[in-house]
């Protein structure tokens, strides 16, 4: 079945996009190969950095997935990852078993220090700002 005229340009643009990402993530991965992290440890580094201004703020795994944009599976083994690694810490939710807390240890902090500058140069370089 042949694709409408009309759809065309849609499903072209998503292609682009898929495209830009896809090179974006890349880029990003290589970036900061040297330091031991990929694009996905730093997204999760980055949004727990950012939300978590105090030592003693924390983020619920649960919240995490649709920043992320990673499945629960996935953004938990990345989450066992640094745990190992030593960059985040998890503990259970007193009020909700199920609940699994995370944050940025002081190393996991001082790495996204360190790289941050290197991220945000690629998104620069990349999408073009």
């Amino acid at each position: 079945m042949a694709v409408k005229t009309a759809d065309a340009g849609l499903v072209e643009r998503w292609r682009e996009i898929l495209g830009v990402h896809a090179r974006t993530v890349a880029e990003i991965d290589r970036a900061l190969h040297p330091y031991g992290i990929g694009a996905s440890d730093f997204e999760v580094l980055d949004v727990l950095t950012t939300e978590a201004l105090d030592e003693d703020t924390q983020c619920r795994v649960q919240n995490l997935v649709g920043r992320v944009h990673l499945s629960q599976s996935a953004l938990s083994r990345l989450i066992g990852r640094l745990e190992k690694d030593g960059l985040v810490e998890r503990s259970v939710c007193t009020d909700d078993r199920r609940g699994v807390w995370v944050r940025p240890t002081d190393k996991g902090r001082a790495l996204h220090a360190e790289v941050l500058p290197v991220q945000r140069a690629v998104l620069r370089r990349m999408l073009g700002e």
